[in-house]
């Protein structure tokens, strides 16, 4: 649950206490139905009709209050209108400047708002919720149903926002106008394109899609690096990073991110090749393959670390190592030594620097910029991973020079070499590292007149408990409800980034450990899918390495088009959770479908049931990583061990698992191979299924 309450004034909280829905008086009408039902059989149409007449009766007040506090806010906006036409003719650069800083009172005032709405949100919820699970009846389909199209339905009015609308175009084009506070105003009429540089604005555009669950291309992929942004950064953090950002800086820490998935997926189609060259079995290229993720979970910690002191000494560490890596890699064959080759593959894994990437844009790229540099990560990561099969494709040569063979299995090694060596060069000349030093508050307002005291105790899960009840109301509803968190973590501590992993453990809810199981078992199914294609289509199909690659490359070009159906459609049309479900099923099914079970296997059966575990797992992972971001404790948004870091560790290991189920299964030969290697990606799936199910009305 996302932590607007943080920046809720303790005495507006008391003032607007009485305007939130009565979560108790509702608690006792449920706890009377269920008497009345197990004692006269109360009729079902009138605690259907009686209830919702309570309900509507409690929307009403809220959105009444709702629509007084917009009026009270638009009087404030009109009176400083009129100080913006006095003080534009004085040309006063300090009174300038107290006038954009009570726009930006106005702002935090409007965000308090939608905070008071998604606070009665989250209660109308949980009392649907409460009713259905007591009660036994479907009163939520009935109530939303009949509710949410009709032209009188008070709940409709929460999610119109049109006051909204109007109050946050009249603060950002007054704040566009004193943006320079010099008289040079650049009007966001005359350029719509021109983003607005205040933290403020964005926070309450995030507000307003959060509660409308509206959602685009940009923001919907942006959240798949799992780059957890604090709610309302304060001035002199969005300062702070326009001082750091450079936009070569930022294209170099993209090019890593793409270099890296390039290098990870330019040798699946030739593994096995490589290995049974060297005298090992062809199953072997789980191990080569996954050598890379075993490292990857030690470099991802360390370099994360790092990233606490430096940018661009982990990048040019990262490019090193690489370089290394790989030349090791391709000189494997010559020397004749599988070890070498593991050696090369470890060392590619100990340069993997994507948690530097990752950091990089949460610390550096302003916040206007932030979302659409997530989406960069993305998708340059998506982009290398389809071009890492292509370029193997093109490597179909041989040939000596200076006796170093240059083959389809060395080539990718020699070729992620120079390509290393021509970043390390990029980065060496033109990489600028940002100050690392703390710039201080001094653009935060000094007066408490308006903003008063922020809260920050309420950040967490139980957010909405001392909102709704008083706090031993709060326990006594703690104890009824199963799905309630039970622990709480004080201002100082939620201000301050955890410390180890076992910290950042005891930070997750039931639901978010869910979703990282599911993120491990898409991975591992991911994976088996990949890393053994080579092994599987050269046995069934006698696939050349070209099938193989052009194959893999189409499976990664379908990440993009996938992913904007996705976030530009479908998650405006279904919940998260029921596409999450429903991907889930389908990487089940996909998985079943691959089986090799009485009848030949044949190559439509192998594609289609890859293209279907892989199209599902990809909306499986799109949606899973954006539910997470909404659902990590904001402490996981800074530091070393940051929910980045938490997924990435999370797919790494179940990379790790997968490449190690498929060397050793082949101890049960190659005809057993593909069974034996799905058998773990099914039960995993189930599990992930049922464990889903459990949590479903939990997630965000």
């Amino acid at each position: 649950m996302v932590a607007f309450g943080k920046r809720l004034k303790e005495t507006q909280i008391q003032e607007w206490q009485g305007y939130y829905i009565n979560y108790k008086l509702m608690k006792k009408k449920v706890k009377n139905y269920v008497q009345q039902i197990e004692v006269s059989e109360q009729s079902r149409e009138y605690v259907l009709m009686d209830f919702s007449r309570i309900l509507d009766k409690q929307i009403e007040k809220i959105v009444l209050f709702l629509l007084e506090q917009q009026g009270e806010l638009a009087s404030r906006l009109f009176i400083l209108g009129q100080e913006h036409d006095v003080l534009v003719q004085q040309q006063d650069g300090s009174k300038l400047s107290e006038l954009q800083q009570s726009y930006r009172d106005v702002g935090r005032e409007l965000l308090q708002l939608l905070f008071f709405v998604e606070m009665n949100a989250i209660g109308v919820r949980k009392i649907l919720k409460k009713f259905d699970k007591r009660c036994g009846y479907e009163f939520t389909n009935y109530y939303v149903k009949t509710r949410a199209n009709h032209p009188y339905s008070q709940l409709r009015q929460i999610f119109k926002h049109v006051g909204v609308s109007a109050v946050v175009g009249t603060i950002s084009r007054n704040l566009a106008d004193l943006q320079d506070n010099k008289g040079n105003y650049t009007s966001i009429y005359d350029h719509p394109g021109l983003p607005l540089q205040d933290p403020i604005i964005g926070s309450i555009n995030q507000a307003v899609d959060r509660l409308t669950n509206s959602t685009d291309f940009l923001h919907y992929l942006g959240k798949h690096a799992l780059i957890l942004p604090e709610e309302l950064p304060t001035l002199s953090e969005d300062h702070a990073a326009n001082e750091r950002y450079h936009l070569m800086s930022l294209l170099l820490n993209l090019a890593n991110a793409f270099l890296y998935m390039v290098n990870t997926y330019i040798i699946v189609p030739t593994a096995d090749d490589y290995s049974m060259s060297l005298g090992a079995a062809a199953t072997l290229c789980g191990a080569v393959i996954g050598s890379m993720a075993v490292a990857q979970v030690f470099s991802s910690v360390y370099f994360s670390a790092w990233s606490n002191k430096s940018y661009m000494k982990p990048l040019l560490f990262s490019s090193i190592v690489l370089l290394v890596g790989n030349t090791l890699y391709a000189l494997a064959y010559d020397f004749n030594s599988i070890y070498l080759l593991l050696v090369g593959r470890l060392f590619c894994g100990l340069g993997s620097a994507r948690a530097v990437n990752r950091r990089y844009i949460t610390d550096c790229v302003p916040l206007h910029l932030r979302m659409k540099a997530s989406a960069g990560f993305v998708s340059a990561s998506a982009l290398g991973m389809a071009c890492g099969p292509a370029v193997a494709c093109l490597l179909q040569t041989n040939f000596k020079f200076l006796n170093i063979t240059f083959n389809q299995d060395t080539l990718p090694g020699w070729i992620m070499a120079l390509a290393w060596f021509i970043y390390l060069l990029c980065v060496w000349t033109t990489f600028r590292e940002p100050p690392m030093e703390e710039i201080e508050d001094i653009l935060l307002p000094k007066s408490n007149s308006v903003s008063g005291k922020i809260e920050t105790g309420f950040v967490q899960k139980g957010i909405t408990q001392p909102l709704l009840l008083s706090e031993e109301e709060t326990k006594q509803a703690e104890d009824e409800d199963q799905d309630c968190d039970n622990s709480e973590e004080s201002a100082e501590e939620i201000q301050k980034p955890v410390t180890s992993i076992v910290s950042a453990y005891k930070l997750l809810t039931p639901s978010v450990k869910v979703q990282l199981l599911i993120y491990f078992m898409l991975k591992y199914a991911m994976e088996i899918l990949l890393a053994e294609s080579s092994v599987v289509t050269t046995y069934y199909f006698i696939w050349s390495t070209s099938n193989v690659a052009v194959f893999l490359a189409g499976l990664g070009l379908t990440v993009l088009p996938v992913n904007i159906i996705v976030g530009s459609y479908l998650s405006n049309i279904f919940e998260e959770r029921q596409v999450l479900l429903a991907s889930e099923i389908l990487v089940c099914l996909g998985i079943v479908l691959s089986f090799h079970v009485v009848i030949p296997y044949s190559v439509p059966q192998y594609v289609c049931s890859a293209l279907i575990t892989f199209v599902a797992a990809e909306v499986l992972e799109g949606v899973n990583l954006n539910l997470l971001s909404r659902a990590m404790s904001s402490r996981l948004s800074k530091g070393t061990y940051n929910g980045g870091l938490l997924s990435t560790e999370a797919g790494t290991l179940a990379r790790v698992f997968a490449d190690s189920t498929i060397t050793l299964a082949g101890y049960w030969g190659m005809s057993r191979l593909l069974n034996v290697t799905l058998l773990p990606s099914l039960f995993i799936c189930i599990f992930s299924i049922i464990a889903t199910c459990f949590t479903y009305n939990s997630m965000y």
